[in-house]
């Protein structure tokens, strides 16, 4: 008996948290005592669009893009090299686990591997046709692709070998995250979020009453987490997904149509980022409580973002754009 009413208690406080964060009205005025950001392009050298970035540290960085294209940095961005990964198709998203092992996924169930910190890329055997669109590895062993028909991949020998799981859906999925061996999260349209509780042999459904396309997920913990998608969706949970709170993001000052949101990341509890359509910066230094849009000269869409430190991260996006962020927290 005492253990049933220590889990009535958890969930009553759980719903007293969500019921607290649905009545916090969106703010895009500054927050006080926040410091402006800089958003200062970097040269990549190409005109291709750039769909997602990933930063091991705040020195080693790699992107990829539309036309097999991949480059990569050793001093933080100064200068970007590119790397021949002997394919023309649209590459989604990349991931290293280390600063050697790492993977990038495209069309037609492309999945690249380098074995030298991306100097050098190498096809591995996806078993699909399905355009892969998201990666994400928890060591140089063990990790996850996802992509369009439900696609969710998996290895745990480096992408030797894929094995395809079942995630009882036909929707495409854009993004995955696992905190560790067991619990993870897809998500993709038609509001579908993913989680495992099992590294992957069963994938469940949570509900958000919502047939947005979401197009990425971050979990700050396994209880705080956010997702982002189409015409200014964004999702929060403070139970792991039990139950999400809309806190979708209204028009902002002279917009014309809701801008869709492609890409969330957290630094830690309280500091977080948002980018999307042309050039969409929003900032929150509150846990979400208040999200800033912020000003810069660009406005190329941004597809992909990286925060591998406070305060300083990488976003790209159309013609070869590639943003270094700053802010003082």
């Amino acid at each position: 008996m005492g253990a049933m009413r220590r889990w009535r208690k958890a969930r009553l406080v759980g719903r007293t948290l969500l019921a607290a964060a649905a009545l916090c009205l969106l703010c895009f005025t500054s927050l006080s005592g926040a410091a402006p950001i800089t958003a200062v392009p970097q040269k990549s050298g190409i005109d291709a669009t750039l769909m997602g970035i990933y930063f091991l540290n705040a020195k080693s960085g790699w992107a990829v893009g539309s036309g097999g294209v991949i480059v990569r940095t050793t001093d933080g961005g100064k200068r970007w090299k590119a790397a021949s990964s002997a394919t023309n198709v649209q590459l989604s998203g990349v991931f290293f686990a280390d600063a050697v092992h790492g993977w990038a996924v495209g069309a037609n169930g492309t999945l690249l591997h380098s074995r030298d910190g991306g100097e050098k890329w190498e096809p591995q055997t996806s078993g699909t046709q399905s355009s892969l669109y998201g990666v994400f590895f928890l060591s140089p062993a063990q990790g996850w692709a996802v992509g369009s028909a439900g696609t969710i991949l998996q290895t745990e020998d480096g992408g030797r070998h894929w094995t395809d799981q079942t995630s009882r859906t036909n929707a495409t999925l854009y993004a995955v995250q696992f905190l560790d061996q067991r619990n993870g999260k897809a998500v993709g349209a038609l509001g579908t979020i993913l989680s495992t509780e099992d590294g992957g042999r069963t994938w469940l459904a949570q509900e958000t009453q919502s047939s947005a396309t979401f197009f990425d997920v971050f979990f700050v913990d396994p209880l705080n987490g956010w997702v982002v998608g189409n015409a200014g969706a964004m999702f929060q949970t403070l139970n792991g997904g039990a139950q999400w709170v809309d806190r979708s993001l209204p028009c902002a000052g002279s917009c014309s149509r809701l801008t869709d949101l492609l890409r969330v990341r957290f630094i830690d509890g309280k500091a977080g980022w948002v980018v999307g359509e042309r050039g969409t910066i929003f900032r929150t230094t509150d846990a979400g409580f208040n999200w800033v849009l912020q000003e810069h000269p660009t406005k190329a869409s941004l597809f992909g973002l990286s925060f591998p430190a406070a305060g300083q991260g990488w976003a790209v996006g159309e013609r070869g754009t590639i943003l270094q962020i700053t802010a003082d927290r």
